[in-house]
């Protein structure tokens, strides 16, 4: 069990000059990258070429797949990638066959129209999607690995630093794709956005270099946890033969990981634990989806945008990331997601103030502001709170199980923001007042099962 102490304001800061912590920001940035592509890019893009806001809201289907990556992340623990596992590591060989994936897919983005090839382009979408998802499971892991079982600051301060770390990959990465696609725009360039995305798979390539400088630990411990654990269910079994291997194999790696989480909290719990994980961050991914779609038909520019939005909003959640750890150290997770809740709901209803007003750069600004410290203070708790539920026997897969729930409700749900822009005949000030009140069922949860959840906040 993960312990988060109380200590003076000097003693908590001083967690994040740990070099461990750089590590994990460079993993945050690699997880957070590919959502600039499959987010706003592709949003932008598709908006630019034509297509209806509707479209564009059920296009981000393809983000589901980050609810569903938890089915393959016992596949990940295991099977090793042929070279690279030995040349560089199992958990960095895998997350560079993912790297290489997405390189391919911006390859082909640069050769697409969406106009002509729609389901074409969603359907590279969706390759990059899935393999995010894949990315972010050995990314997690490698995460939670860097961070002793017992070190309750450092889990919480590493949580904050994997947040940054993927603020800033989607935001700066966010500021370079508007600002390129903006400037081949403006100097004539038709296929701007197909541009874009070659200069954007540069990136990639420096993210894969910064990658080796990471390095692996705890491997060994691992499979020998595995190994313990296979025995355990074979010997159930009188004779040994391939059925047998096979159906052990499966238990031990699928059934393991969800049978120890329903036993360590109890199953009404657990399921709290779930529904709660599942709904928690619903509104906030329902203005997500359309903010950006919402600041172009108000007047802003995508220059704009890039910097209140993106360079703004990029300092803005840094600053307020790291004083979020810094919060959750002193005041405990469960604290945290309440008064994070709190603050989603009440500054999404700044954007209705922004849509019934004139066009306002400094109500842009203070909306957008306020937005990312509620969004910062809210994933650093959330990432901190789901951190602390894993058994490390099973890293990678129950983190990816609690993680793929969270996404499932901000990307299945998500997806019909778009059309319900449209059913309130483009309301905008409507529909982020609908967003704030989305966030009430997940903190009703919370506070049932307050008392009964097993983490320690001493």
């Amino acid at each position: 069990m993960i312990e988060i102490k109380k200590n003076s304001l000097s003693e908590m800061f001083s967690v994040y000059f740990d070099k461990r912590m750089l590590k994990i920001l460079l993993l945050g940035v690699i997880s957070g990258f590919p959502w600039v592509l499959i987010g706003s890019s592709l949003s932008l893009w598709l908006k630019e070429d034509g297509l209806s806001r509707s479209t564009v809201g059920w296009a981000g289907l393809i983000f589901a797949v980050y609810a569903f990556n938890y089915l393959w992340a016992p596949l990940i623990d295991r099977i090793q990638i042929p070279f690279l596992t030995k040349k560089i590591g199992h958990r960095r060989g895998w997350i560079v066959l993912m790297q290489i994936i997405i390189l391919i897919s911006l390859a082909l983005w640069s050769l697409l129209d969406p106009s002509e090839n729609l389901a074409l382009v969603v359907s590279v979408g969706l390759i990059i999607a899935i393999a995010s998802s894949t990315q972010d499971i050995t990314v997690d892991a490698l995460r939670i690995e860097q961070i002793g079982e017992n070190e309750g600051k450092s889990m919480a301060a590493g949580a904050a630093m994997a947040v940054v770390g993927w603020w800033s990959g989607y935001k700066l990465g966010g500021v370079l794709s508007l600002f390129a696609a903006d400037i081949l725009q403006n100097i004539g360039f038709e296929n701007y956005w197909q541009l874009t995305f070659l200069i954007l798979g540069i990136l990639v390539i420096l993210m894969n270099i910064g990658l080796m400088f990471i390095d692996e630990s705890g491997n060994l411990n691992r499979k020998n946890q595995q190994k313990e654990n296979d025995k355990l269910i074979s010997s159930q079994f009188k004779n040994e033969n391939i059925f047998t291997k096979l159906i052990t194999w499966v238990a031990g790696t699928i059934s393991g990981p969800i049978i120890s989480f329903f036993k360590k909290n109890g199953f009404s719990i657990a399921l709290g634990i779930l529904g709660f994980v599942f709904l928690f961050k619903v509104g906030e991914a329902f203005l997500g989806r359309m903010s950006i779609i919402f600041y172009k038909e108000i007047g802003f520019s995508k220059s704009d945008i890039a910097i209140y939005s993106k360079t703004l909003g990029w300092i803005t959640t840094v600053t307020f990331t790291l004083l979020g750890g810094l919060f959750v150290i002193r005041s405990g997770v469960l604290k945290a997601m309440f008064f994070a809740g709190v603050m989603m709901a009440s500054t999404n209803l700044l954007f209705s103030v922004l849509a019934w007003s004139d066009k306002s750069e400094l109500l842009f600004a203070i909306a957008v502001i306020f937005d990312d410290i509620a969004a910062a203070f809210a994933t650093v708790a959330f990432v901190a709170f789901i951190s602390m539920l894993v058994d490390r026997a099973y890293t990678a897969t129950q983190y990816a199980l609690l993680a793929s729930i969270g996404t499932a409700g901000r990307t299945t749900l998500a997806s019909s923001s778009g059309a319900l822009v449209d059913w309130l005949n483009g309301d905008w000030g409507i529909f982020f007042i609908l967003t704030a009140l989305m966030v009430i069922p997940s903190l009703m949860i919370l506070w049932i099962m307050k008392n009964k959840l097993k983490l320690s906040e001493k």
